[in-house]
């Protein structure tokens, strides 16, 4: 991890410190498990007007009139600021995105985005930059006229990497376009709650507090956007617990790639609960395009296999009888082959339209007891989403060992 050396900024701000002065620190493994650092937070500007790795590298070394125009930049004055405010809270070092990593080096760049949910859950504190607030306090309700264009809210709260970067860090202080500050993340957390559909106890204690389903995860970044498409997926990393290459180019297939990775680390059903209400109503592959296909899915919760069993008893297809022939751990795991994905669920075929089946997940909404369904068309030995009507009533096979095997294709 580069971190920026606060003092020695500063000291370089007031022309206290000579050409030779490093600003920018590698520090790694056991020296950066015992440091305190402050993280930035914040929102793009125009590429020009962020400062870049190797402008800051050389910043010491640089003319007074590059170095002029250098600190009339807003990304420039965003380091500055957080520098001071660092200061003020005794710490010694600050990350910035903009100029702690060297974006043309595609490892590290892989490595930074790989690990970026873990540096700012390990920072001290984290300054939130919302460079469009005014108000010396922060918004309590939507304001249309003021942020009309970011769903009545700053458009912090609009941006695909912001939602780790609220998640992750213990302490997260909000700063308005002044950098006043305007209140604290656990202060404001009822607030955050209505802006984003994040739980308040994630908010006030992380995510491992109460370990949310990969659907509901999905659905708070249903509506946020990235400037490249890939970003999309790869801001998801850390809140999914998973690590993959960045293959900037790859478009959409980088959700496909999320979606993969998830599943070989895990056995939660709600990956595949997406728009379960049919809204997109897309037929085909069980994997979803984007996150916006989870939109309706924050209150999704994951069923342990027993608790899964137990709760299609309710379901008047399933006999106690027929269920004490299954065994949980049938649902514990599915897998990524080179034929898809092969997973274990009980299905129903409709009476008379046989190659249409209903398939149950070990998810369920918090407010049904029931687990949650989805439709699939087979095909041969093959099974894709489907949303069509369908006539019938969907009549169980849980008695013929076949039924629970399907063989999702992910394209």
């Amino acid at each position: 991890m580069r971190l920026i050396n606060v003092n020695a900024f500063l000291d370089f701000e007031n022309e206290r410190l000579t050409r030779h002065t490093t600003l920018l620190v590698d520090i790694y493994g056991a020296d950066l498990a015992v440091i305190e650092y402050a993280i930035l937070s914040h929102c793009w500007g125009a590429p020009a007007e962020e400062v870049q790795f190797k402008e800051m590298q050389g910043l010491a070394r640089m003319g007074k009139a590059k170095r002029k125009k250098l600190r009339e930049r807003i990304g420039y004055q965003k380091i500055l600021k957080s520098c001071e405010q660092a200061f003020k809270d005794k710490l010694d070092w600050v990350w910035v995105d903009t100029c702690c990593i060297n974006k043309e080096s595609s490892a590290e760049l892989s490595e930074a985005i790989n690990s970026m949910f873990r540096w700012y859950e390990s920072s001290k504190r984290c300054y939130a930059y919302l460079h469009d607030i005014s108000d010396s306090a922060f918004p309590s309700e939507e304001d249309q006229e003021t942020f009309g264009q970011f769903n009545g809210w700053p458009k912090w709260f609009t941006r695909g990497w912001t939602l780790q970067e609220l998640i992750a860090p213990r302490d997260i202080q909000f700063f308005n376009r002044t950098w006043d500050c305007i209140g604290d993340k656990k202060g404001l957390a009822s607030t955050l709650t209505k802006v984003t559909r994040v739980p308040e106890a994630i908010l006030k204690e992380g995510l491992s507090s109460a370990r949310p389903s990969v659907a509901q995860i999905m659905s708070w970044a249903a509506d946020r956007k990235t400037t490249r498409e890939e970003d999309r997926a790869y801001s998801l990393l850390g809140l999914l617990g998973v690590y993959m290459p960045m293959l900037y180019g790859e478009a959409k297939n980088a959700f496909q790639r999320l979606q993969l990775e998830t599943i070989r680390k895990s056995n939660d059903h709600s990956i595949f609960a997406w728009d379960h209400s049919g809204d997109i109503g897309r037929i085909g592959s069980v994997l979803a395009d984007d996150p916006s296909f989870f939109r309706d899915c924050q209150d999704i919760d994951k069923l342990d296999p027993d608790e899964f069993i137990s709760r299609l008893q309710i379901e008047p297809l399933f006999t106690e009888k027929e269920m004490r022939k299954v065994s949980p751990k049938r649902f514990l795991t599915f897998s990524v082959t080179n034929g898809g994905i092969e997973i274990s669920l009980p299905v129903a075929p409709y009476c008379g339209t046989p190659s249409i089946l209903r398939a149950w997940l070990a998810c369920s909404c918090y407010y049904h007891a029931t687990p949650m369904t989805i439709d699939l068309a087979a095909s041969k030995s093959n099974y894709y989403r489907y949303f069509g009507v369908v006539d019938g009533i969907a009549r169980p096979l849980l008695t013929m060992d076949s039924s629970f095997v399907a063989s999702f294709p992910v394209r």
